[in-house]
């Protein structure tokens, strides 16, 4: 299997997730941090079955426009059975005790802790992100301006004191900044270094859904080794362009 990139303890894979993670090493991922397509967007599947740029595009936000990326228009049940095959095939490459946080909007949180079990994983955590409060504005409503990270652990998780690292806030708040996105629902890499950065034995990170490569970036930043897969080959770019900069501390 020949990486895409690899450079600095960085590697890129170009395919599908379901191809790639059973070739990877079993035991080998401390960390798996999962943004997949979250299949949501709408109410009816044919809301969900418009391309990525309809569905997720802000209305004011009409400067940018970004690339559309597949497999974002699964119903609610294939979601999760899919969700559950993926999850499957990362606990087989992850160590005892590694962690799985897969990020998810209000839509489809349940399905995703659901799947996390069913593929093997102890659910642990339900943590929100707050991304700022000026996005999506509804009037006589409650903004949607919060998502999620599901968390599991490969079996007994270490934490309490007598366990290496920071006490982290139950509820983490990075602003997206649209300045700099490269990919439609590309999130802050600060929001990645507050995760990766809150146990010292997260080494070695993994990343089935890699869009733009923020999870490598911010691996990249705090010294730890991560791998990427991305199935489309235009963002795999875009992510290699990224690692080629110099150490990043901004939005």
């Amino acid at each position: 299997m020949t990486p895409y990139y690899e450079q600095d303890g960085i590697t890129i894979y170009h395919g599908d997730c379901r191809d790639v993670l059973p070739r990877l090493e079993r035991q080998s991922i401390d960390l798996v941090l999962a943004d997949p397509p979250y299949s949501s967007g709408g109410m009816y599947r044919g809301d969900r079955s418009q391309p990525t740029t309809a569905k997720y595009q802000h209305s004011a936000e009409t400067i940018r426009t970004y690339a559309v990326f597949s497999g974002d228009n699964r119903d609610q049940r294939s979601f999760q059975l899919w969700s559950s095959y993926w999850m499957g095939d990362a606990l087989n490459i992850t160590r005892p005790g590694g962690v799985l946080g897969c990020f998810i909007d209000w839509r489809n949180v349940a399905c995703v802790i659901d799947a996390a079990q069913v593929g093997g994983w102890v659910y642990r955590a339900l943590v929100p992100w707050y991304k700022g409060s000026d996005l999506r504005p509804r009037k006589a409503w409650f903004r949607q301006n919060v998502e999620f990270i599901v968390f599991g652990s490969a079996g007994v998780l270490e934490a309490g004191p007598d366990a290496e690292g920071i006490c982290q806030d139950g509820m983490l708040s990075r602003r997206i900044n649209g300045l700099v996105k490269e990919h439609q629902t590309q999130k802050p890499v600060t929001l990645f270094r507050d995760i990766i950065g809150i146990r010292p034995d997260w080494q070695a990170i993994l990343d089935p859904f890699m869009g733009s490569g923020t999870t490598l970036r911010a691996a990249k930043d705090l010294g730890r080794r991560a791998i990427g897969i991305e199935i489309e080959e235009r963002f795999c770019e875009i992510a290699a362009k990224r690692l080629a900069q110099g150490v990043l501390f901004a939005a």
